[in-house]
């Protein structure tokens, strides 16, 4: 077998799996995505290692041996990812990558609220009294 097919299958998988990442809003599908991602590059390690093997007298398997500690690694970072996102979902109600990154700036709402003020800011003027200026942050 030729070294193309494997590269132009490890290819099309890691396009797919950046495409993946960069255009999913759900986390878990991001996740996922991150998984296509080291597969391709498991997949790549693993066909050039046979590759070097048949040019090489001795052979290491240095790539199949690289790919075991990926897929180590890998299953470690899905049980993280998954142990988080389950943790957000929980606290948040959403998955969503754009919700929470908004919350995490600060921006709990989606916009101005209908008198034009900011809900998050106290309700109170600069010339009000000590005691309004107590109640407002208390």
């Amino acid at each position: 077998m030729h070294l193309a097919y494997p590269a132009v299958l490890s290819a099309l998988l890691f396009c797919t799996g950046l495409y993946g990442v960069l255009a999913r809003r759900n986390a878990i599908l991001v996740l996922m995505s991150v998984e296509l991602m080291l597969n391709a590059v498991n997949l790549n390690l693993v066909a050039f290692d046979v590759w070097l093997s048949k040019a090489a007298q001795e052979t290491l398997h240095s790539g199949q041996a690289l790919t075991l500690f990926t897929i180590a690694i890998a299953a470690a970072e899905i049980g993280i990812g998954l142990a988080i996102v389950l943790a957000v979902h929980r606290n948040r109600g959403t998955a969503d990558i754009d919700k929470l990154r908004d919350t995490a700036e600060g921006h709990e709402h989606d916009g101005p609220s209908s008198d034009g003020s900011d809900s998050d800011a106290p309700a109170t003027s600069a010339t009000g009294t000590a005691a309004e200026k107590a109640e407002a942050t208390a």
